[in-house]
């Protein structure tokens, strides 16, 4: 991956932002590039308090709207995806039939709207994910459609008032990534093949940054070991470029699964001093080759998936909902748990 900033400055930089960035603010993906185009996105989710997660997949031909304000974000679903539904009100992310993923992490300093954006079509964060993986097959027209930047981005609070301060990582089929983050109402993003982690503060080019500094040191002589999210990074980094590389479905989630547990933060794992810490509640798996969607909840004994391939997406067809709550039991394939349910209600 290209370098975002000179020798130089890269090291001021980095110095600077191991010492003095305390932020954990959670969540981390990374993407494992297999042999045979096995290509698996894993991301944890951290959050100070249990976030309850379902798992809704929803055909093709669906009409929706971004939010309920005048004039806001409307489209009709192209592509049948798999999303992981927050409080069943918001979606964090998902993969759709063509392989397309969009994964949502926290970034606190983003800052979504400005005086430009204020009069465009609203959209809610509950729906921006799903109006990604609906309407794009691939990377490059979900970095087309950001680049219009058509709509004015909000989101409701959540979890006793706190707002969704949010980047996104995006990967598809044919090895295309993108980082899509909000600076001061303006869009930032960073397209690359196969861009292989994302954590969360501070952007991504800073992150980089920090990166190559420790690329530097060199991972088998030390790594940074705290949960901080620049830390994580970095270890995920290493071992994802030093993993073995499998054509092996299973193998290539049990890798990947590997390298999230190295870098998830211990369940029930607080820091006086830095309660922003998060503990990882779930962990996710989005085989876009295969096209199967795990799930690996913290509190749970085993690892399941839905497989897009067995449900029907056809425009017509229902909504499916699997009940995470009920999945303490579950292991391998859950797709014959899913049933029919009415489509979530948006937080907007």
């Amino acid at each position: 991956m290209k370098n975002f900033l000179t020798a130089a400055a890269t090291a001021i930089l980095c110095i600077g932002a191991i010492f003095t960035t305390n932020k954990a603010d959670a969540c981390s993906r990374v993407l494992y590039v297999g042999d045979g185009g096995l290509r698996i996105v894993g991301r944890s989710l951290d959050w100070r308090t249990p976030i309850p997660t379902n798992i809704y997949v929803y055909p093709r031909g669906m009409h929706k709207v971004g939010n309920s304000l005048p004039n806001s974000v409307e489209w009709t679903s192209k592509y049948g995806a798999v999303y992981a539904v927050g409080y069943d009100g918001g979606v964090t992310e998902g993969m759709n039939e063509k392989g397309l993923v969009v994964n949502g992490l926290f970034c606190v300093g983003s800052v979504y709207t400005n005086a430009q954006t204020q009069n465009r079509p609203p959209m809610s964060l509950a729906m921006f994910p799903a109006w990604l993986l609906d309407t794009c097959a691939n990377t490059a027209e979900v970095v087309a459609l950001m680049k219009q930047h058509n709509f004015n981005l909000t989101g409701a609070e959540f979890d006793n008032g706190t707002t969704s301060a949010l980047h996104w990582g995006v990967t598809d089929a044919e090895g295309h990534s993108a980082i899509i983050e909000f600076a001061d109402g303006n869009i930032n993003v960073y397209e690359g093949d196969d861009i292989p982690v994302l954590t969360n503060d501070p952007a991504f080019p800073d992150m980089n940054a920090i990166n190559d500094y420790w690329r530097k040191v060199g991972g088998t002589n030390m790594l940074p070991g705290t949960v901080r999210s620049s830390d994580r990074f970095v270890r995920a980094y290493f071992f994802d470029e030093h993993v073995e590389k499998t054509a092996d479905t299973d193998l290539g989630v049990f890798i990947t699964r590997s390298i999230l547990m190295n870098v998830s933060v211990p369940y029930t794992y607080t820091i006086d001093e830095a309660k922003e810490v998060s503990s990882t509640q779930w962990r996710s798996f989005s085989n876009i080759r295969d096209k199967r969607y795990y799930f690996d909840v913290a509190t749970n004994y085993g690892l399941f998936y839905v497989d897009l391939n067995k449900i029907d997406l056809k425009p017509g067809s229902p909504v499916m909902k699997l009940d995470v709550s009920k999945s303490k039991e579950y292991v391998g394939d859950a797709t014959k748990h899913m049933f029919r349910t009415q489509p979530f209600t948006p937080m907007y």
